[in-house]
């Protein structure tokens, strides 16, 4: 089934480490840092490093297909939510090239075939691996599940600090962006959204004392300055 999958896809470049390395060497000339700087130690290895962790780490979600990740489903009659929460992950954004990292938590109500939770954790980091935005990123894993599962619906949720924010622009250190994305009958269905984030609260262990209270009296301060 993989190599079919793989056969229909459209043929695109081949990523090249040399290329990469090049390309990366060329980026630390233009930095135009001291003379002494470029040519340190510490820097004469760093193109092939730099190749490396990209195509390796960063950008290697290119590699694979969503349908390849859920190829291997098996039948099964169950309909209860299925949800797995506190999945690592990072992404680059494709605006700054800058990483972002953080959970992910995905949830999909079966359609005839469940596949296992490692399927999940992959095909987040398929998706993920990538130049990508937060939303769209949900968004497509929640799309996969739909699609390539055949899931009556599916969501996911992120929570992440993205460097673009944090080091640069604003610079506010301790922000963190929040996305979701829904398909199907998770799109429509407010119990099946309800159902899914009290799983994620669930894994996130109990609030503090009072911290309800706090974001009570926040949220209506909040609808005050909006008003206004």
């Amino acid at each position: 089934m993989a190599a079919r999958l793989r056969a229909l896809r459209p043929p695109r470049p081949r990523a090249s480490a040399p290329a990469t390395a090049e390309a990366t060497a060329r980026f630390l000339d233009a930095l135009g840092l001291p003379p002494e700087v470029r040519a340190s130690p510490e820097l004469a290895g760093t193109p092939r490093r730099v190749a490396e962790a990209w195509l390796e780490d960063l950008v290697d979600g290119y590699r694979a297909e969503p349908a390849e990740v859920l190829a291997d489903a098996m039948p099964s009659a169950g309909r209860a939510l299925v949800t797995l929460t506190g999945i690592d992950f990072h992404s680059v954004c494709p605006h700054h090239l800058l990483p972002s990292r953080g959970v992910a938590h995905v949830a999909y109500l079966p359609g005839g075939r469940v596949v296992g939770f490692g399927q999940l954790v992959r095909l987040v980091d398929c998706l993920a691996h990538r130049l990508v935005l937060a939303e769209d990123l949900a968004q497509s894993v929640a799309d996969a599940l739909v699609e390539h599962l055949g899931a009556r619906g599916a969501g996911c949720v992120l929570d992440a600090e993205h460097l673009c924010l944090t080091v640069r622009g604003e610079r506010r250190a301790r922000a963190r962006a929040h996305a979701e994305g829904f398909a199907g009958a998770l799109a429509r269905s407010g119990v099946a959204r309800r159902s899914f984030a009290q799983a994620i609260a669930r894994a996130a262990g109990p609030r503090p004392a009072g911290a309800g209270r706090a974001a009570r009296r926040g949220r209506a301060r909040g609808a005050g300055t909006r008003a206004r």
